[in-house]
């Protein structure tokens, strides 16, 4: 294994396995950027992976030992299964090979590091603090878990004043990094394949906050608050500075907040004693709120002008597959999100019922994971119930093998809405050319997204 940076300094030459996704994508950038040598393996060609190709990284999309080459690094993600050919071959030749979370880690050692945490919202306050980093001109490098529509990418580099990194919990892989301000935004149950249950869940949330160096920051959403014991709260608050966020008992948050016809969220933004009035901020939902007040607080503590970090915060433009408009239209409004989560299909239906009053909502959901369907069968069926007209898709397995037992059918025997169906992709389709909903929202983290474009094609 490489023991620190200094050795990782001397590779020359990096292979992925599971080159296409969103975290090691955004990592192979990393290693192109600093003159490494970077090529790849994945499964099927995708937007990500001809992106990298275009910048010259060389990928393959058969796993055979024929295209191994000889890297002195390997990074793996847990996707690439054990029986993988390449994998195989690469732990048999004895080459290093690291996780993705543990080369993140390491980076994060030798950099100042904001690492942002949370079973929801992680992914969308990650992208706004690199975005308000970068648009106040700080050198910012930035790990995100999703495509920000402003620079059309999950991956921004303009040096190392800051390392801004989205902390994963699933695989605990968020325990490799050693941030200087670290942020949960809740800690809700999930990936309980790796956790078992939810308090080991919570567990590992607590020990991501004490990676932090003594003497930085922690932000910590009021709901979480709860999880902590009265000790386990005096001594976060001796090590570090803890700061609160999400509702008007906390240090900071949002009030008087309004939405309007375009879309973009106005409220008044309060920072400890500091109040900041009409704050703008181009994603609907309290959650994006919640998230965007995460985010200026962070960039205030930076030490950067509250006007300029409050103009950075309105030019943020949002990520793909997060509360996307696709089709906006007088007779058709079609989002596209990538909720996954009973709390977050709440917060997505939820915005689209506040942001369309009067309008049926219909909506297509494609479980992920038969664990996950499996764990929160009953959440996911309360909240599908809140459309008008829910569909379901079949779950997209993910690397997970089938559960006995374990279908969307399970879901959808538990929703009580008149108006419920399990649909396949062609059906999907049809229905949608036939009834043209008003307001049409798809919702999952699997390939659902590759419906898009026949939705919008549908719909416009």
């Amino acid at each position: 294994m490489v023991n620190n940076m200094k050795e990782m300094k001397d590779i020359r030459s990096v292979f992925f396995l599971g080159i296409g996704g969103i975290g090691m994508s955004a990592l192979a950038q990393y290693f192109l950027r600093r003159g490494i040598k970077v090529s790849g393996y994945d499964r099927v060609e995708t937007p990500l992976t001809q992106q990298l190709q275009s910048k010259g990284v060389d990928i393959v999309y058969e796993d055979d030992i024929r295209h191994a080459g000889t890297p002195d690094l390997v990074v793996f993600t847990p996707a690439i299964p054990s029986f993988s050919a390449l994998r195989r071959y690469f732990e048999a030749s004895g080459v290093t090979m690291m996780k993705r979370s543990q080369v993140l880690g390491y980076i994060s050692d030798s950099e100042k590091t904001i690492a942002i945490a949370g079973t929801h919202g992680k992914t969308t306050t990650t992208a706004m603090v690199t975005h308000i980093l970068y648009h106040c001109g700080v050198r910012v490098t930035g790990f995100v878990g999703g495509i920000m529509t402003n620079y059309d990418s999950n991956y921004v580099d303009q040096g190392s004043d800051y390392i801004v990194a989205e902390a994963d919990e699933f695989d605990r892989s968020f325990l490799t990094l050693t941030p200087h301000i670290s942020a949960v935004l809740s800690m809700d149950a999930d990936h309980l394949d790796i956790y078992g249950e939810n308090e080991e869940v919570k567990k590992g949330f607590k020990a991501f906050i004490n990676k932090t160096i003594p003497g930085g920051s922690v932000y910590l959403h009021r709901s979480t608050i709860a999880e902590f014991t009265h000790d386990e709260l005096d001594i976060l608050q001796q090590t570090y500075n803890v700061l609160t966020f999400g509702d008007k008992a906390s240090d900071i948050f949002a009030d008087n907040i309004r939405s309007e016809e375009d879309g973009t969220t106005v409220f008044d933004f309060h920072y400890k004693t500091m109040l900041y009035r009409d704050v703008e901020v181009r994603m609907p939902g309290q959650h994006n709120v919640s998230n965007a007040t995460l985010a200026l607080s962070i960039g205030l503590q930076t030490g950067l002008d509250a006007r300029a970090v409050i103009a950075a915060i309105k030019d943020f433009a949002g990520i793909k597959r997060r509360f996307e408009y696709i089709v906006r239209s007088g007779d058709h409004t079609y989002i596209d999100d990538y909720a996954h989560h009973p709390e977050e299909l709440r917060n997505a239906i939820a915005t689209a019922r506040s942001l369309f009053p009067g309008k049926k909502v219909t909506g297509i959901f494609q479980p992920h994971l038969f664990s996950r369907t499996r764990d929160f069968a009953d959440g996911f069926a309360r909240e599908l119930d809140r459309l008008d007209h829910p569909i379901l898709l079949e779950i997209y397995p993910a690397r997970e093998l089938p559960i006995e037992n374990v279908n969307s059918a399970l879901i959808l025997d538990k929703m009580t809405n008149p108006n419920k169906q399990l649909l396949s992709f062609d059906e999907v389709c049809d229905f949608i050319a036939r009834v043209k909903p008003q307001v049409l929202i798809t919702l999952g983290a699997g390939d659902i997204d590759t419906l898009v474009p026949k939705i919008k094609k549908l719909l416009s």
